[in-house]
């Protein structure tokens, strides 16, 4: 039987130490493949004027899954004054390339699994009633659409005049901007479709029914923005009715959610949410896990399918002779993977072992170790990423 092909994309900063090490893992852990990589990143931005090349549309066209690693973005401004000379001047504009492959494949379902590992000393604890200190057990999964709403890319800077003619017709846009010169004006969308909508909703609300969860928060903001986040709930009222009447179907609001992370995260199960929205309570009940460290998420399209740590490139660790960064979200994400091609029994070995590693407390990176990053930390005690990696495999 011949090897699964698994494209690469290293990205910047952290995200090829993560990468590397985590192959590693996957090797011990007895996964086979071969690791074609492919180009993406700032180099490839200020070499091409191209983050997202299209030799590597190309591969995953062909390959259909990928490793991801981390990603640099920078303000427009700063984007452009780092093209390579002969590049300047020339129009281009710099989108981020994990955006452009989620649209460009539609990769429209991003899970991002928050579940708090037994022994963590970065995990959320609380004062209890009497005084004493309680740590409740969080496991959450977030679903994120993941190629519309805000970050949809509809948006525009002194828009053209027929746009700013249409948006002129609605009565809140000619009172509280009317006297707003056109130039003035910047102006970014947020865009919902019903297909979308139903889309994510439909795999939030399998999840919790196949892993046992007993509810779906809709996490939006329905009595503001009405059309689109209304929508949403309006549709997973109708869908938890008609197909899933055992999950319980809960409502909160962006805002009044993140007071309540730290109120009752032992509450919530499966959450859902549009695409800011979903960055944003993803990253909060991440931090109630350990931080972005432990923070894995997969972008699931009907054909291709990317795993990646949702943290950035860290470009201020990068350049340290010996890494120092927490490769665990990376190995998670892996571990997803593994699920998704139903390498099952790989991910599940994986898994053990993180657990295993955590719960010991033997082998701990400096974000553990709650120190703050810098090369220093390896004398005092942090592993580095190579040497967490090392007791993974020695776990395996």
């Amino acid at each position: 039987m011949s090897k699964r092909t698994i494209v690469k994309l290293p990205g910047d900063g952290i995200g090829r130490e993560v990468l590397e090490e985590t192959i590693r893992v996957l090797d011990a852990a007895g996964f086979e493949a071969d690791y074609v990589e492919a180009d993406i990143g700032w180099e490839f931005w200020k070499k091409e004027g191209n983050p997202l090349p299209q030799r590597t549309l190309d591969l995953l066209e062909k390959h259909k899954v990928a490793l991801f690693g981390a990603i640099t973005s920078k303000p427009k401004d700063q984007a452009a004054s780092e093209l390579c000379e002969e590049l300047q001047g020339k129009g281009l504009v710099y989108s981020s390339p994990i955006v452009g492959l989620r649209q460009h494949f539609n990769l429209d379902i991003c899970i991002r699994p928050c579940k708090a590992y037994t022994g963590n000393p970065l995990n959320f604890i609380r004062r209890g009633k009497n005084g004493g200190i309680e740590e409740p057990e969080v496991d959450v999964v977030v679903f994120r659409q993941n190629t519309e709403g805000l970050y949809g890319g509809v948006e525009w800077s002194d828009p053209p005049t027929q746009v700013y003619d249409a948006l002129m017709t609605h009565p809140k846009m000619s009172k509280n901007f009317g006297d707003v010169p056109k130039d003035e004006l910047s102006v970014s969308t947020r865009i919902f479709s019903k297909k979308a909508t139903e889309r994510i909703l439909t795999s939030a609300f399998e999840y919790a029914r196949k892993h046992g969860y007993k509810s779906v928060t809709v996490c939006e903001k329905p009595n503001v923005i009405r059309e689109t986040s209304g929508m949403m709930l309006k549709l997973a009222q109708v869908m938890q009715k008609e197909k899933y009447p055992e999950i319980w179907l809960n409502n909160t609001n962006i805002d009044a959610q993140m007071m309540w992370l730290t109120k009752n995260p032992e509450n919530y199960g499966v959450m859902v949410a549009g695409n800011m929205f979903g960055d944003i309570i993803s990253d909060g009940f991440a931090g109630l896990i350990g931080g972005l460290g432990f923070a894995c998420s997969a972008n699931l399209g009907e054909e291709v399918s990317v795993f990646e740590p949702t943290h950035g490139s860290a470009p201020k660790y990068a350049d340290y002779e010996t890494s120092i960064v927490n490769p665990i979200a990376m190995v998670a994400s892996a571990c997803m993977m593994l699920d998704h091609i139903n390498e099952k029994e790989i991910s599940a070995k994986i898994q053990k072992a993180i657990a295993e590693v955590i719960s010991e407390g033997k082998v701990r990176t400096y974000d553990m170790m709650k120190m703050s990053g810098s090369p220093e930390v390896l004398s005092n005690g942090a592993a580095s990423t190579k040497e967490m990696a090392d007791a993974l495999i020695s776990k395996l």
